[in-house]
């Protein structure tokens, strides 16, 4: 134990006592505001979706709270309870390679992360989303589904985590720049594969049918300068009741995607409007800024582990002894979330920004009725809360609020 371990501990008391202490305002006013619909929702949501949106939002955050304490008990047991370093010894007892002992070690730590996170993920599908209605998922789906995730790590992760490993093993001091290009052009590369090769493994996409909501979207994206490789529908019913629409892809790869469920919600010129809004980040470049942000925060991050994988007080505060790379990508990933939750409101703030940015550009392509109309059935039909906590939303919310995003669109009508 050093100076470096009672900072780590302060950092995630302040650091967990802020995420509790939100929570609780959060149900606190959600609870307080759920008797009635607020004015401006009044004669579009009934009271009884108004209540099931309080009482879902509740649940789901009082689950929340039982999930932060398991990972700080799991974070403190990996820690300073000695979790990774036993790793890291078991599988260096085997007397394997350097790398296939670093490799072993990091598959343990996400394999028993994994299992440990399945509970939760169990209550949330088939006690909470099945008491609202939202499951559509079976117990069979839902472990098939964790499996394909895990090979996917083992496939893909695993052979990236080696280069990058390699990398720091032989580059030398300015490891961090290279390890930074390859983790950049692997996501880069993800990004173009995901819609073809990735998205298949878990839903079915079907091409939509010809017909007049073809032809309305279809005229949309030539009015917008928008090419893509196709529109689909995904069978995302078979897993949850809930709506959506996305683009996905990059380059000459994108595509649109609309869930089945939201198809069967929303009317053809309010899909339209939903669909003008995601076409608005692109037209934006929100997609563009939010990648550079990430590449430079990952830059950032790269650079401040070099430093620190060359300082014996960063391991040993944090209770192992394996002065190893691996071992050091490990802590950094576990810990550093630690220390920057202060920059969580401040992505939040530009993502909002970037909604409000996107609505004005659905509303200049679409029309802005008919945004608000799809906006507050998705709400309703989501169960997404009305009277969010402010300070709360301010801090977790990348979209902005019910009421004044609607009030937002309402201004540019």
């Amino acid at each position: 134990m050093n100076t470096f371990t009672i900072i780590f501990l302060i950092a995630l008391v302040i650091s967990y006592y802020i995420q509790f202490w939100l929570s609780l305002r959060q149900k606190s006013f959600v609870s307080k505001h759920r008797e009635a619909v607020p004015d401006a929702f009044k004669d579009s949501v009934s009271l009884e979706a108004h209540q099931k949106a309080a009482d879902y939002t509740v649940d789901k955050g009082k689950l929340g709270d039982i999930d932060s304490v398991i990972g700080i008990i799991f974070l403190l047991l990996l820690t300073l309870g000695g979790g990774i370093e036993l790793a890291f010894q078991l599988w260096g007892s085997f007397g394997l390679s350097a790398m296939l002992t670093d490799l072993a070690a990091v598959a343990t730590i996400i394999l028993v992360m994994t299992v440990l996170e399945i509970p939760t993920s169990l209550y949330q599908t088939f006690v909470i989303e099945e008491k609202y209605g939202f499951n559509k998922s079976t117990v069979g789906r839902f472990f098939k589904d964790q499996l394909i995730s895990l090979s996917l790590v083992i496939a893909i992760g695993m052979p990236i985590l080696a280069l990058i490993l390699w990398v720091m093993d032989s580059i030398g001091s300015f490891w961090w720049l290279y390890a930074w290009a390859i983790l950049m052009s692997f996501s880069l590369l993800m990004s173009w594969l995901f819609p073809t090769v990735i998205a298949p493994l878990f839903n079915k996409f079907t091409p939509m049918e010809e017909g007049s909501l073809k032809d309305r979207i279809q005229g949309l994206l030539e009015r917008c300068g928008f090419s893509s490789k196709g529109i689909f529908i995904m069978d995302g019913s078979k897993r949850s009741g809930h709506g959506n629409a996305y683009f996905t892809g990059m380059g000459n790869n994108k595509r649109i995607v609309f869930f089945d469920t939201l198809v069967d919600s929303l009317d053809e010129e309010e899909l339209e409007a939903v669909l003008a809004h995601e076409l608005g980040h692109f037209k934006c470049k929100h997609v563009i800024k939010m990648l550079i942000a990430s590449s430079i925060m990952t830059l950032c991050s790269f650079a401040i582990l070099g430093w620190l994988i060359t300082q014996d007080w960063f391991f040993s505060g944090l209770g192992v002894d394996t002065h190893s790379n691996a071992a050091a990508l490990l802590l950094f990933a576990l810990v550093s979330p630690v220390f920057t939750i202060f920059m969580q409101p401040i992505s939040a703030y530009f993502q909002r920004k970037f909604e409000f940015e996107a609505d004005d550009f659905a509303s200049n392509n679409a029309k802005a009725s008919k945004m608000i109309s799809g906006l507050v059935k998705l709400y309703e039909e989501n169960a997404s809360t009305l009277t969010p906590d402010p300070l709360y939303s301010a801090f977790h919310y990348s979209h902005p609020p019910a009421a004044i995003r609607i009030a937002h669109i309402e201004s540019k009508m």
